[in-house]
């Protein structure tokens, strides 16, 4: 596919996808909308990155979505209204979808963040992993301020990331909410002078991430955002029975082995997916 929103670098491991709409602030058009979830799962598919960091080119990281491309169609009037909400409902899943990409990649996925993230940017930020920002961005739960319910990911996501009554008060009164706040109240991980700086930061724990055995690193996310979402004694047992059914015991021997002779691990890569998709069966 040829990408009209994004450009993507793969470098020593780590998948540098970049917003490159900046002068619409990396607004969300409809091409947005099928091109992330076809990059994110080729790129996880693939397995030839083992980490996803997303930025956004120019001033803001993300305005939300362009609603111009949005817009409710006339062209056919006499439709049932149950038939065109039925629609509108699938529609929505499909956003969803673009969206939930982030979250089921293979690997993690890092957002770093300038100016604004609002609407759909923080549907987005909310589904990474990490999340970095500079000193100028904001954040804002912006569809209460055209009279919607945010129903694309961030009121489903942000609960587990910031307190329960800060998180209402963001999506009731669609407040901007700065930087200081964000990292006081878990929304992000460190808070950077600069663009320049900030994405230095990312690619360093990128890197880092990177460097650790990828099958350790998938499972690890894996079960965290099983854990989100299940008791602990459940949780417990997926944990188990993924470590187990996977054979960790490879990628610590790499380990091991490479603390013995006092060298960093070279771990291999996780197999791409497609191969099996298109009949290879694994021995």
């Amino acid at each position: 596919m040829d990408y009209t929103c994004f450009d993507f670098e793969i470098k020593d491991k780590v998948a540098h996808v970049r917003m490159n709409r900046p002068d619409e602030f990396n607004s969300m058009n409809k091409a947005f909308w099928s091109e992330l979830p076809h990059l994110v799962e080729t790129l996880s598919d693939n397995a030839s990155a083992r980490v996803i960091v997303l930025s956004g080119e120019g001033k803001h990281f993300c305005a939300g979505m362009d609603l111009a491309n949005f817009a409710p169609s006339d062209s056919m009037p006499n439709t049932h209204k149950g038939m065109l909400s039925e629609s509108a409902y699938r529609v929505t899943l499909d956003l969803q979808h673009t969206i939930s990409c982030l979250e089921k990649a293979r690997m993690p996925v890092i957002s770093a963040i300038q100016g604004a993230c609002v609407g759909g940017g923080m549907d987005l930020v909310t589904a990474t992993d990490l999340r970095y920002c500079t000193k100028d961005a904001f954040f804002c739960i912006q569809e209460i301020n055209i009279g919607m319910a945010a129903d694309v990911g961030t009121l489903q996501r942000i609960p587990r990331l910031v307190p329960e009554g800060i998180v209402r008060e963001l999506a009731y009164t669609g407040r901007r909410f700065v930087p200081e706040e964000a990292l006081k109240h878990g929304l992000v991980n460190k808070i950077f002078e600069s663009k320049e700086d900030m994405m230095k930061g990312v690619m360093e724990v990128a890197k880092d991430i990177a460097s650790k055995g990828p099958l350790a690193i998938a499972g690890t996310k894996e079960s965290l955002n099983y854990g989100r979402d299940h008791t602990t004694e459940e949780s417990l047992n997926h944990i188990a029975l993924w470590n187990n059914a996977m054979g960790i015991g490879d990628e610590m021997s790499v380990a091991f082995k490479a603390k013995a002779e006092n060298k960093d691990p070279e771990f291999e890569d996780l197999l791409p997916r497609r191969r099996y998709l298109d009949g290879e069966i694994p021995s």
